[in-house]
């Protein structure tokens, strides 16, 4: 049986008995407090079969932060979404609703932006 994951990540074998293997993990930028967000609200169509969502961007922060506020805004919009890799998707055209519930949620720095 060999270690898998060793050989991923290239160790190979070490003498020293009291080694333990590190791996390096990206560090996730910590989240900025709401007011010093700087979000964009927009409406996008493009490689999505013709289907408006509207999109927030420029969320500083970790993941599990981005999730729970995709979660707030699709709750509150009443809407499927998705939230990753620092975008939150919300199915349809919300904008004027995501940006008042940025706004209440103290995102006081969140624009419309777009078409």
């Amino acid at each position: 049986m060999t270690n898998d994951w060793k050989a991923r990540l290239g160790m190979v074998y070490s003498t020293n008995p009291d080694f333990e293997y590190q791996t390096e993990t990206p560090d996730e930028p910590e989240t900025l407090p709401a007011a010093r967000q700087e979000l964009r609200v927009w409406l996008d169509r493009k490689q999505r079969a013709g289907k408006v969502v509207t999109l927030v961007r420029g969320f500083v922060g970790t993941e599990s932060d981005l999730q729970e506020l995709g979660r707030l805004l699709k709750t509150r919009c009443g809407v499927g979404g998705a939230a990753k890799e620092g975008e939150i998707l919300i199915q349809g055209d919300h904008r004027d609703r995501v940006v008042e519930i940025l706004v209440k949620a103290g995102y006081t720095r969140t624009k419309k932006a777009g078409n």
